[in-house]
């Protein structure tokens, strides 16, 4: 979580230096929903994310390097330099995006999933989605056929509350989102999102049924985004009481405050993470500065695909 954390505080800075561009969503303060998860994950296991998909990226393991080289656009990133923010990728790692479009990546993870189902492999696709994806068709559609072909497919909702700028409640009549998933016949509950160790052991719960054979399972995370939207996003739509109030269930400082409790060494244990981490990022950024751009005469590549010669 603090990698997460610290990787995207660097982020802001280089976004406000004009070293990166583009459109950047912010993970802080969700950063308990990717760690939890994936924690309860396997290296087999597919994960789909969205565009919001730093904290997923580095929690499956991809190295800060490869994400802050693609935050640059240089061919070290692990899409390339092609990609960007919101299109982090890694097939070696089975981490299929990074989608810019909301819902666009539940489709996909059905079809992941139902390979995995007709080769008989043991494994779970879990795709991570957003509040706002809920009025979308495409959550409705993989719901309905997930459910009825029972897909080893892990749904985890990372409800923050607001859909960009629009808030839950102004865009769906019946907020409880769990409650609604288990209309379509699957297995859904809601848990803190807040809480790193309630949402692994939520997911490890759902993904061992999913492995077994128990067919799709629903997550309702119930996090919050700290930071606007976007780096775009001027963040009038909510107020900074609010906001405030949210950062007093900060995930990390939960899990020091519990550690405290339980008598661990805290306050040495954070400062030789945050060490790493510092030296870390410092690293990243370092490489993506020196990495090179994709040159000109390879606009081309990977629009089309080869021609093929008719016999």
């Amino acid at each position: 979580m603090v990698r997460i954390r610290r990787f995207e505080e660097r982020c802001v800075e280089l976004y406000s230096a004009t070293r990166i561009r583009g459109f950047v969503h912010l993970y802080i303060g969700e950063e308990a929903v990717a760690v939890g998860v994936n924690e309860a994950l396997t290296p087999e296991d597919a994960v789909v994310a969205t565009y919001r998909e730093h904290g997923h990226a580095l929690a499956r393991g991809i190295p800060s390097e490869a994400v802050m080289a693609e935050m640059y656009g240089r061919t070290t990133g692990c899409s390339g330099g092609r990609g960007g923010s919101m299109h982090l990728f890694d097939a070696g790692r089975r981490f299929y995006g990074g989608n810019a479009i909301v819902a666009g990546g539940l489709p996909l993870a059905a079809g992941l999933a139902l390979a995995d189902r007709m080769r008989a492999d043991s494994r779970v696709t879990c795709c991570f989605f957003g509040d706002g994806a809920f009025a979308e068709g495409e959550f409705h559609e993989t719901a309905n056929l997930a459910a009825l072909w029972r897909l080893p497919l892990l749904l985890v909702c990372e409800n923050n509350l607001y859909a960009m700028g629009t808030a839950l409640d102004r865009h769906e009549a019946q907020t409880d989102l769990a409650m609604r998933a288990a209309s379509y016949g699957m297995v859904a509950w809601a848990v803190d999102g807040m809480d790193v160790e309630a949402v692994e052991q939520a997911a490890r719960r759902a993904a061992e049924a999913v492995r077994a054979g128990a067919g799709p399972h629903f997550l309702e995370l119930r996090t919050y985004r700290f930071r606007a939207h976007s780096m775009y996003d001027p963040d009038r739509y909510r107020g900074k009481a609010e906001v405030e109030r949210w950062k007093e269930r900060d995930p990390i400082n939960r899990l020091l405050d519990r550690m405290r409790e339980d008598g661990e060494p805290v306050d040495e244990t954070l400062a030789g993470i945050e060490h790493r981490v510092a030296a870390e990022v410092d690293h990243a950024v370092e490489a993506a500065e020196q990495a090179p751009e994709e040159p000109v005469e390879h606009l081309l590549h990977h629009v089309t695909s080869a021609a093929t010669e008719s016999s």
